[in-house]
This record gives structure tokens, sequence and C-alpha cells, in this order.
């Protein structure tokens, strides 16, 4: 990290070229294998709702709480934390662009709604259909990958798109950075 000073930089500390290269990497392979965790939890809920097999309901539960369990919450957190050092360290900033804004926010509710309602609802999912129950509610694991798989799809087209302009905090920003307009000749 560097000291320049100026726009895109959290008390003058801005992210160099490599560092942000490395961050920029990391946060766009980690936020593909969430896209990617969903795509493969709704077609392992898809299965469990379509079939009439217990088995296949049942290790298509399993294998959801595999990833629910060990994969989904450490690439959410990896995901969130590359993209909040980017937002930080660059001239996009977190809440100077609208786009920035949204995704942040997006990405901190996906995350805790992977840590507090699909974890748990795949759990419930897999205790229920071990016990030798039926699926307890085939919407319980299937809402989540969908709506999860929506917001990611929608996060990856605004990062590619990037919409909205400014958000008031940035137009102040880019107005400070400027100075103070030059003053206008008196008229007599």
């Amino acid at each position: 990290m560097s000291r320049p000073g100026g726009s895109g930089t959290v008390d003058g500390v801005k992210l160099v070229r490599p560092a942000r290269r490395a961050v920029l990497a990391v946060h766009v392979v980690a936020s593909a294998g969430w896209l990617g965790l969903s795509v493969g939890l709704l077609a392992l809920g898809l299965a469990a709702n379509t079939t009439g097999a217990p088995a296949t309901v049942e290790a298509s539960v399993r294998s959801m709480q595999l990833f629910a369990d060990w994969l989904l919450l450490p690439v959410a957190l990896l995901t969130l934390g590359s993209g909040l050092v980017l937002a930080l360290g660059t001239p996009w900033g977190l809440a100077r662009h609208r786009w920035v804004w949204t995704k942040f926010w997006l990405t901190l509710a996906t995350t805790a709604a992977t840590a507090f309602a699909l974890r748990p609802g795949v759990n419930d999912a897999v205790a229920a259909v071990s016990a030798g129950h039926p699926l307890p509610d085939g919407g319980d694991v299937l809402m989540g990958p969908v709506v999860s798989l929506s917001a990611y799809v929608f996060m990856t087209v605004i990062s590619v798109l990037k919409p909205w302009g400014l958000t008031r905090r940035g137009r102040w920003l880019r107005e400070a950075a400027r100075g103070p307009a030059p003053a206008e000749p008196a008229r007599v």
C-alpha cells in the first residue's frame, strides 16, 4: 500500500497496482465460486424436490449440507472481505458509487442469510430426512439457492455495467477534490 493521498484513498492509503490486481483476482474467483455453489445448491434442491426416491432425497440434502457447512460461509466471507478491501483501497470507494454501495449491502445481506437462514434450513431438512421422515418443506431447500443465485447474477451484472452514477457522498467528494470554484469578476 502507498500513501499518495487524493481520490480513491482512505486516510491517504491506496492499494498499489500489484496488490489491487491480486485482491481483484481473489474477489472475482471467490464471487464466481459463490455463484457456482449456488447453482450446485439449486441443482441439489431440485433433485430433492422432484424425485420420489428417499435415497436420492437424502443424498441431495446431505450434499447441500456439505456445501452449506464447509464452503458457503468461507467463500461468502472471502467475497465480502476482498470487496471491502477493493472498495476502500481504490478510487471506486465504498459509498461513492451507487453500484458499489448496492453490491456491498447485497453481499452483506446474502452472507447473513447464508449463515442464519440457509444453513439452519438445510440442517433441519437433513435431520428430518435422516430420521426417515419426508422432506419437511421442499421450498426451504429451493428458495435459498433461488434467491441467492438471483442476487449474485444481479451483482455480477452491475459489476460489469457500473450503472447509476455517484452517490451524494461521491458527488461531494468529487467537488471537494476539484477545489473552490474561481470567483467571478465583479460587475460594475
